[in-house]
């Protein structure tokens, strides 16, 4: 089968096509016929080799790619589901290796896998699972009652975005940032509040609420900033593993998708909030897989709105 990832670290050139053996399903596994895959920031850092997501004793190619799309294939041995062969499913991938979505087939355990939304295509729902389940972590972790308020920065991005319109699904009050030209799309997200983007962005939601918010998802990477928009006691969730340095007695909370890879359930939520209208697929640009490089290119030149989608 083809697939899309690296040999050699690199830049975005270093994205070729590859031929790799089909993957059978296991015991509690499916595999999917790949049709689109989403393009996300940790594609990038596993194509340059990040120590982080690259293990030490890992060996070439690697294949980046943690969204996958397209037709349910092969149902391994023990999978108790109500999923057919030939459906349409989303899944989320933990890339490791060769094992990941830029590929024509991927195999994933049964709990990573759910339908797509009615109404949807498989390269809209490329965008959802990753970062979708990203967002639900941050505010699950936050865990902030109906009526509370939450900051979240990076709101115009895919994390950020599914955090503004999940937490107005979960009855909070949302303080977001963005760039003017952002402004509109942030608002129609459902933000209450929005600030001009940057690292002001604190003093400026302490300058509308003195007191702090309850809570904050730093989506736009504050790190230790982002504190003086929380109340003493307050929570934030990083998403690139910062801890904080236990300062204005706010904690910080890192959070990994692969803590919801397997949370079935989670995923599922998603796709009703997404046939509800909940959650909006928003949706860059489609390239064909043979042209991730230029992905890439335009998800590291920064700027977009949407998702970036690779087809197979």
């Amino acid at each position: 089968m083809k697939a899309v990832g690296v040999t050699d670290f690199g830049g975005p050139e270093a994205l070729h096509v590859i031929d790799l053996p089909v993957p059978e399903a296991g015991p509690g596994e499916m595999r999917i016929r790949v049709h689109a895959a989403a393009v996300n920031a940790t594609d990038t850092l596993v194509r340059s080799g990040a120590p982080f997501v690259i293990p030490p004793t890992s060996r070439p190619p690697y294949v980046p790619g943690m969204d996958a799309a397209g037709v349910l294939e092969q149902i391994g041995e023990g999978v108790d589901t109500d999923l057919r062969i030939g459906e349409h499913v989303m899944a989320v991938v933990l890339p490791s290796g060769t094992h990941g979505a830029y590929a024509e087939r991927i195999v994933v355990p049964a709990e990573s896998v759910a339908r797509v939304p009615a109404g949807v295509t498989d390269i809209e729902a490329a965008s959802l699972p990753m970062n979708g389940l990203t967002a639900r972590l941050a505010l699950d972790t936050l865990d902030l009652p109906p009526g509370a308020t939450i900051a979240v920065t990076g709101a115009a991005g895919a994390v950020g975005g599914y955090t503004v319109q999940l937490a107005k699904a979960d009855g909070l009050r949302v303080v977001a940032d963005a760039a003017p030209q952002d402004e509109t799309l942030v608002k129609e997200l459902g933000a209450d509040i929005v600030l001009a983007r940057g690292p002001e962005f604190p003093q400026k939601v302490r300058a509308a609420m003195p007191t702090g918010v309850g809570g904050l998802v730093d989506g736009a990477l504050l790190d230790q900033a982002a504190a003086h928009a929380v109340r003493y006691g307050g929570r934030i969730t990083t998403l690139r593993g910062f801890e904080g340095t236990g300062e204005h007695g706010v904690t910080f909370q890192p959070v990994w998708v692969a803590q919801y890879a397997r949370r079935q359930a989670k995923l599922d939520h998603l796709r009703q909030q997404a046939e509800e209208g909940q959650v909006t697929l928003r949706i860059a640009q489609v390239l064909p897989a043979e042209q991730a490089a230029q992905a890439h290119r335009l998800l590291e030149a920064g700027g977009v709105r949407g998702r970036l989608i690779l087809t197979f």
